[in-house]
């Protein structure tokens, strides 16, 4: 099959991507590194987006002639209110992506122009409606950073070489298919980061096809929801699935979540403007969400979608206030002080509307440990807000091995079951990793939406039962695994058997003669 352009422009643009991560990198960690190729990524997008923008309002206005990036600053500057009003941001003309690229070579003083250019943008929002979504965005950009070089001169060669690299990605025509392949270039360099830097940098990242999975998951039988939620969440892959699934303009009062890692939090904004959801369409915030989240006004939520970092350390107990937290008090317990997990997933149980759906990547161990968490378990189950339980196959995330599994939370349920899937199987190997194809999600998708019983696959459980479990929620003790040993018919086995003694005598017999007659020819007279 031969791929198509677009396929052969993805592959390419991979290709690139891999060469000058690598070549640029030199001495410096490549999950450190990863914050001045995405910034610089992301430097060239909003200069790209500006000037398609703009270029394109002068054309439906007549000026056939127009090119911002050949405008003079002064004259830029008289629009620079109604620019930021309109995309949240300002660039001079004279600081466009393009035209300090093609004078860095002869700027001595390049990390000062960049400086200057990245703290411009940021100012240019200072007041507005935008202002946190711009604000510290290039704070990991350390354009003096020793770890670009030793000198000034040193780390200059090394931001004009970032420059020219960037510059040089095969990203096409911007009005074309740019805003989907800048947003496919990131996505892969977190992956290809994540997995070169194992469990630092998977911890910050969900796989594509399973962030893809969760989504799906979320907005069965829906074309369009009101708002998408994730409290953990890291670089914003999980939420910008909802875009691919739905259509961002489906999303219909936008993307929501919070990011305890600064950086990441950082990376996660990025993200939402190399995939052109625009700042009024998305409120990220920088913060803890279990002692103080950000969205308290927003919820609930329609759809919510997480893999918060495993088996975490959070205040629990040792902090008074939080039993009575509207969040975690109707469980009348509050999960472990070294298992954050369950509170994560109370939290989002709290800001689920009543019609939406959540779909958490979770630990094994929440399924069936006993303690704090079994007494949430059974909150959980008594009230009837589990809908589904799906085992997930081991090996696919990076950073761990671990066989994780999802549980999907409803408020509304036609029944009082929970669904379990083993999904344990559904993978292929690709690389190092496990992967779920398209084929592999469908099945999956497919026995969720079914909610039947399916022979070593899927199990509806009354809650009933579950309890009479004591709350154990794992998928292995209600799904039975195939036994795939090959089946022995004991009766022709024994057959078989009585049949190759007797021959075994016959043979021994006749073996015996032979010898027999060799020993009389020995001994006859010669």
């Amino acid at each position: 099959m031969v791929p198509t352009t677009k396929e052969s422009q993805r592959a390419e643009l991979h290709k690139t991507i891999w060469r000058i991560a690598n070549d640029l990198r030199g001495s410096v960690d490549g999950w450190d590194f990863k914050s001045y190729v995405l910034g610089f990524l992301f430097y060239r997008f909003i200069s790209e987006n500006l000037t398609s923008y703009l270029n394109e309002a002068e054309l439906e206005a007549g000026v056939d002639d127009f090119d911002y990036t050949h405008l003079s600053d002064n004259d830029a500057m008289r629009e620079m209110k109604e620019i930021v009003a309109e995309k949240g941001y300002f660039i001079f003309p004279s600081e466009l992506f393009d035209n300090v690229r093609e004078r860095a070579a002869r700027d001595a003083n390049l990390n000062e122009t960049l400086q200057r250019v990245f703290s411009n943008i940021e100012a240019s929002a200072a007041g507005t409606d935008s202002e946190n979504d711009l604000k510290g965005l290039f704070d990991d950009l350390d354009v003096n950073s020793s770890k670009l070089g030793p000198t000034v001169a040193k780390r200059n060669e090394k931001l004009v070489k970032l420059l020219d690299a960037i510059g040089d990605l095969p990203l096409g025509n911007f009005n074309d298919n740019t805003i989907d392949l800048f947003g496919d270039a990131y996505e892969y360099l977190m992956g290809m980061y994540a997995s070169s830097a194992g469990k630092s940098g998977g911890e910050y990242y969900t796989p594509q096809e399973v962030s893809e999975l969760l989504a799906r998951i979320t907005v069965v039988g829906k074309t369009s929801v009101n708002k998408v939620y994730d409290p953990a969440c890291g670089s914003g892959s999980l939420l910008l699935k909802f875009a691919k699934v739905l259509g961002k303009d489906n999303v219909r009062q936008g993307f929501f979540g919070q990011e305890i890692n600064l950086t990441t939090y950082n990376l996660a904004r990025i993200n939402m403007f190399l995939h052109d959801i625009n700042f009024e369409k998305f409120d990220l915030a920088h913060g803890d969400t279990l002692i103080d989240p950000a969205h308290w006004d927003e919820e609930p939520f329609e759809a919510i979608v997480s893999n918060p970092p495993y088996s975490l350390n959070w205040e629990g107990d040792a902090n008074p206030l939080l039993i009575n937290d509207p969040r975690y008090s109707p469980a009348g317990v509050l999960a472990p002080k070294s298992k954050a997990d369950l509170a994560f997933t109370m939290h989002i149980l709290s800001w689920l509307a009543v019609n939406g759906t959540a779909a958490i990547v979770e630990f094994p161990g929440v399924l069936y440990r006993g303690g704090a968490e079994a007494k949430i378990r059974k909150y959980l189950i008594d009230n009837n807000y589990v809908d589904a339980v799906i085992q997930l196959p081991p090996d696919l995330f990076f950073g761990t091995t671990i066989a994780t599994c999802i549980i999907v939370l409803k408020k509304s349920k036609t029944d009082n079951a929970v669904l379990f899937i083993d999904a344990s199987g559904q993978f292929v190997r690709g690389g190092n990793k496990n992967k779920l194809t398209d084929e592999n999600q469908a099945a999956i998708l497919g026995t969720f939406t079914a909610r039947t019983d399916v022979p070593h696959v899927a199990k509806l459980v009354p809650n009933a039962d579950l309890a009479a479990n004591g709350y154990n929620i794992a998928v292995s003790s209600y799904v039975e695994a195939e036994d795939t040993r090959e089946v022995v018919d004991i009766t022709a086995l024994n057959a078989e058997i009585a049949r190759i003694v007797v021959r075994q005598g016959e043979l021994r017999t006749q073996i015996d003669a032979i010898v027999a007659d060799l020993n009389r020819g020995e001994n006859a007279p010669l």
